[in-house]
């Protein structure tokens, strides 16, 4: 694999103020020297969590989705079971916990994707890793007070093919299910 070129940062930052912040964001304004040298501001939304993704795969090739209302878009959407990563808990134990909370499945391995995707960098810090669970048991799923979730069990070709054809919107599960697909799916 070719080594890609590295360039030094062009923005000066003279200045930051928060202008927002509650227990999952910080939104900050800078005072900024633009590349061309002008003065200017960026804003910039800070996660304060990492987010995770799973897509749980049984031994018959079957995977599982989350349906819910997604209030900043307005509508009802289909999403490989994700959240957040809190500082403290390792990414692939908050995958293995978001599974369990959103559709009641415990996984016996858990395996990463993809790792440090960045979900929209021209705004956001915010990053996500994306993992494949196997050895698929399931107890009760325990939502929580903001979540009402459907839970799909549908083959994973299926769930690929919406990716691919806009049925699946969310960015993460669009990434991760495109990833599995050209991969061949599950092997390596």
């Amino acid at each position: 694999m070719p080594t890609l070129p590295q360039h030094p940062n062009p923005w000066q930052t003279v200045s930051s103020r928060e202008t927002y912040a509650n227990p999952w964001i910080r939104v900050r304004e800078d005072q900024v020297i633009k590349p061309t040298g002008g003065a200017g501001i960026y804003g910039v939304v800070e996660y304060k969590n990492i987010a995770v993704g799973v897509i749980p795969v049984d031994a018959e090739g079957y995977t599982w989705l989350v349906g819910q209302w997604r209030y900043c878009h307005g509508r009802y959407e289909w999403e490989i079971p994700e959240g957040g990563c809190p500082a403290g808990e390792s990414t692939v134990e908050a995958a293995r916990r978001e599974l369990k909370e959103e559709t009641g499945i415990v996984a016996a391995t858990i395996v990463s994707l993809l790792s440090g995707i960045q979900l929209s960098n021209s705004t956001s810090n915010e990053v996500c890793d994306i993992f494949i669970a196997t050895g698929l048991t399931h107890t009760a799923a325990q939502p929580e007070d903001t979540e009402e979730l459907e839970v799909l069990r549908l083959p994973l070709s299926e769930a690929i093919q919406m990716a691919r054809d806009g049925r699946i919107r969310d960015s993460v599960s669009v990434l991760a299910l495109l990833a599995v697909a050209g991969r061949g799916g599950l092997t390596a």
